[in-house]
């Protein structure tokens, strides 16, 4: 998993708990004393929802930040080793599931910490080997059994972010930070591509670069499955847009067996995800907590514009 350099943690929401090594240092004492001891250290990320922290050299915990995320945790704990056998990229192995102490009310999990860089710090060498790995990723994912998977966060219909989609296109356009109309027009496209209509399938979510580990160029590792569960699989061809170009856009495609309707809905939920994290996130009307997510949303939004 990545490990930033360290800094101070910045607080991206008004709700988000207070979690610091000497919290994690007194959870794992009280749960598993046979790690008491290991040294504690905080793992700076982009991500929204967990803080990591380093247990000893071979281990991270990975605590939920916000008070709605207890079902992340114990998720991953019951489903990540059933659907590990089955994906040609690592995914990270839970070891132990903790539960509430030491002033902290919400499960917390133990896992193997896994090398690498993120994918914002250290993008593939080979951006379409990457595609290809990326893709079949997805296909495999799809391919697992999905029965008595709980429903993803992103399983939806991506028209539910209507709303938010369209306040982010008010605000930024106004703002100067975006062609509204240009983004308008291709929301109003996502609007009537007809829905999922098939069984719920299983999907990662969330496949933002901060969540794909590279090694020596080489993608080798998907990570972060808080938004993972069952439903339309739009969502995974996010990367499309989020991590890859125009010219690797289609290798991805290939690999991961996407029709028109479906790769049509996932590009709608690169632009959500663009305009609203940028929105939320950004310095130009958001709260400016989080400038790698930001980032990645800007670039999103005009792979998305410039995809036409």
């Amino acid at each position: 998993m990545p490990s930033r350099p360290e800094s101070p943690p910045v607080r991206m929401h008004a709700d988000e708990l207070d979690i610091d090594e000497a919290l994690v240092e007194r959870l794992v004492a009280g749960r598993f004393p046979h790690w008491a001891g290991l040294a504690v250290r905080r793992v700076a990320s982009a991500g929204t929802d967990n803080a990591m922290f380093r247990l000893g050299p071979d281990l991270v915990v990975r605590l939920p930040r916000l008070p709605g995320g207890a079902r992340q945790v114990g998720a991953e704990h019951r489903w990540l080793p059933r659907l590990a056998p089955h994906l040609p990229l690592t995914v990270p192995a839970p070891l132990a599931l903790g539960g509430p102490g030491a002033g902290y009310g919400l499960p917390w999990g133990v896992y193997a910490w896994l090398e690498g860089a993120d994918a914002f710090e250290a993008p593939p060498a080979d951006l379409a080997a990457a595609a290809r790995e990326l893709g079949r990723f997805v296909a495999a994912l799809r391919s697992v059994d999905a029965a008595g998977g709980p429903p993803s966060y992103r399983g939806g219909p991506v028209s539910e972010g209507n709303a938010d989609v369209r306040a982010a296109i008010r605000d930024l356009g106004a703002a100067g930070a975006l062609d509204a109309r240009a983004a308008t027009g291709v929301w109003e496209d996502v609007l009537r591509i007809p829905g999922w209509d098939g069984a719920p399938v299983w999907l990662h979510g969330d496949l933002l670069p901060g969540n794909l580990l590279t090694s020596s160029g080489r993608l080798t590792a998907v990570i972060d499955f808080g938004c993972f569960g069952t439903g339309d699989p739009a969502a995974d061809l996010m990367p499309a847009w989020t991590v890859l170009d125009a010219g690797t856009r289609q290798v991805f495609r290939a690999a991961a067996g996407a029709d028109d309707a479906t790769w049509e809905r996932g590009r709608g939920w690169a632009l959500r995800f663009g305009l609203t994290a940028e929105h939320y996130y950004g310095d130009v009307c958001g709260n400016g907590t989080n400038p790698v997510l930001a980032a990645v949303a800007r670039r999103t939004v005009a792979e998305v514009l410039s995809d036409r």
